[in-house]
């Protein structure tokens, strides 16, 4: 299919089968390798067809990640502005968490930080309003399979993947939050930093991206509610596990989890 060729429903609902079906194998996204395209649109209509089928086999939709918040990389994916997926409750973990990386496909990893509403998030919120509608931060590693099949740009891709999601493991939650503060953040593998940040604000920073969000889904008539869970997005690319089996990620405000991957 073209990028700038719209296709029908019959076609995407096709193409969503293959993809979940390819996905719980640990192989997402082979269709991209025989040619097929789309545009951004369409790729929309794939996730969210994907999620559809999810749904419809008892899986639960628990909130929305933010993706490719850097100008940098969209660049490179040929989008036009950050891109979000959905959070599901079948791939949530916790601190500690033993993964087996056979599950994966080119396992990657980012460090980040994930939030919980404690009530409705509007467009048009300000970042303090939107602090002020937080429960609890968590510190977390969202987990990628990071591979892109098709010829660049890849954004279309990134999209109908579910932006590359594939799991996240959650720190204990951090529930004072009142007023500002900065933060260090490190994520290592096998006891070496490979990826680091001196100082990250809370709550500007951190939830920058999460007025976009909300402006976002409230165009495809989604809107942010009470108990949701948003990774805020994160700064730098996902970092492949490769040979390594400890992850962790420390912050100095906001507290660390860990991981080990076999």
């Amino acid at each position: 299919v073209g990028a700038d060729m719209h296709i029908d429903d019959d076609d995407i609902n096709a193409a969503a089968v293959r993809m979940l079906a390819d996905y719980d194998a640990g192989e997402p996204g082979t269709i991209y390798a025989e040619g097929f395209r789309l545009d951004l649109s369409d790729a929309w209509r794939l996730q969210t067809a994907v999620t559809r089928l999810r749904e419809r086999r008892g899986e639960q939709v628990i909130g929305y990640k933010i993706g490719c918040v850097d100008p940098g990389n969209r660049e490179r994916m040929g989008l036009p502005h950050p891109v979000w997926g959905r959070l599901w409750a079948t791939e949530q973990h916790f601190d500690g968490a033993v993964l087996e990386k056979s599950r994966y496909t080119n396992l990657s990893i980012e460090a980040e930080f994930g939030i919980v509403l404690s009530r409705d998030i509007f467009p048009g919120m300000s970042i303090d309003d939107i602090a002020n509608s937080v429960s609890a931060v968590y510190p977390l590693l969202e987990l990628h399979n990071l591979v892109m099949r098709g010829n660049a740009p890849n954004g279309h891709e990134l999209v109908g993947n579910n932006c590359i999601h594939c799991g996240v493991v959650r720190g204990a939650p951090v529930t004072e939050l009142l007023g500002p503060r900065q933060t260090a953040l490190e994520l290592i593998f096998d006891g070496k930093v490979v990826d680091s940040w001196d100082s990250l604000n809370w709550p500007d920073d951190m939830l920058e991206a999460v007025e976009w969000l909300a402006a976002k889904l409230a165009t495809n008539n989604i809107a942010l509610k009470e108990g949701d869970f948003i990774l805020t997005g994160a700064w730098g690319p996902p970092i492949p596990v490769l040979e390594n089996s400890s992850v962790e990620l420390r912050s100095s405000s906001f507290g660390n989890v860990t991981a080990m991957f076999n």
